[in-house]
């Protein structure tokens, strides 16, 4: 009788290392559960194709090529991350080195640059993950004509020519990653997974604030916690609001006011607690909690 071989996926997983970077997404990312779900059906395809190769079925590599989409703030370069380790560990990519750019810094000024800049980016990140922030803005009509254009038809080149040695993640808002790929076929059909990245929650800005506070020894006392939900109430109606790059923002500018304050305290004794506590003081002094919906957040 013929014995079937086995394949222990478990073990596999465990060796791999994947689930450590998994699990530092789930400490490091408060909310986003449909991103973290399917960044584990993503590693879960690589691991198994990665098996299957191992057991000579082979087949054809899959596309690795990923659009993150969601508004700023949300979680996307830190996502890239951990996704770039996670490539490396399954032997997808030889580094786990993310290079990370915007449109201008591929786009030159008139006179052929946009070409040789995005050669020398695309060639520093080979190897690894080229993350591509606000990608839509690559195909903007108001540009100068043809110079987005040039990067993008570079761009899809390489992605095609180098696929087995560079991954690249295109990210953007939304409506306009939409409009963008509905510009481009090309792009679209290049993109295997498309990763969305919903908008945070009140509660879930809060305990984003406490960790970042925490990570700079720092905590809100009760009172200035509950100032802190008010703020967001406020800021989160607002225009241009950019989730947690919106709450990091704002949490300097608090941290400058209790600075200023303790300064400002003169002969008087300082606890402790002093230095590492913002208070209600630091959050209501803010002109969002005074403007008017349409005003500019500050």
């Amino acid at each position: 009788m013929t014995s079937i071989a086995t394949v222990d996926l478990e073990a596999a997983f465990r060796s791999s290392g994947v689930g450590e970077v998994l699990d530092e997404l789930d400490r490091q990312l408060v909310g986003l559960a449909p991103v973290k779900r399917r960044i584990r059906e993503i590693a879960a395809l690589l691991l198994v194709d990665k098996l299957r190769r191992e057991l000579g079925l082979t087949s054809r590599p899959p596309s690795l090529h990923m659009a993150f989409i969601g508004n700023p703030g949300t979680g996307k370069t830190t996502v890239a991350q951990r996704m770039a380790e996670i490539l490396h560990r399954l032997g997808y990519v030889r580094t786990n080195r993310l290079v990370s750019v915007a449109c201008e810094d591929l786009v030159g000024q008139p006179g052929g640059h946009t070409a040789p800049k995005t050669k020398e980016l695309l060639e520093k990140a080979m190897g690894g993950v080229l993350f591509v922030d606000q990608a839509c803005h690559l195909d903007r009509p108001e540009d100068e004509p043809g110079h987005g254009k040039e990067a993008i038809e570079f761009l899809l080149q390489v992605m095609e020519t180098k696929r087995d040695d560079l991954v690249v993640i295109l990210a953007g808002h939304p409506v306009r990653m939409e409009r963008f790929f509905r510009a481009d076929p090309g792009m679209r059909s290049r993109i295997a997974h498309h990763v969305e990245f919903p908008d945070y929650t009140k509660d879930e800005l809060l305990a984003i604030a406490e960790l970042m506070l925490a990570e700079q020894n720092y905590r809100f006392s009760p009172e200035g916690r509950a100032a802190f939900a008010r703020y967001l109430d406020a800021r989160m109606r607002q225009p241009h609001f950019a989730n947690a790059r919106s709450v990091r923002n704002a949490l300097d500018r608090a941290r400058l006011r209790r600075a200023v304050r303790l300064f400002e305290s003169h002969g008087k004794a300082l606890t402790v607690e002093d230095p590492q506590t913002i208070g209600p003081e630091e959050i209501l002094a803010s002109r969002v909690l005074a403007a008017s919906p349409g005003e500019r957040a500050a």
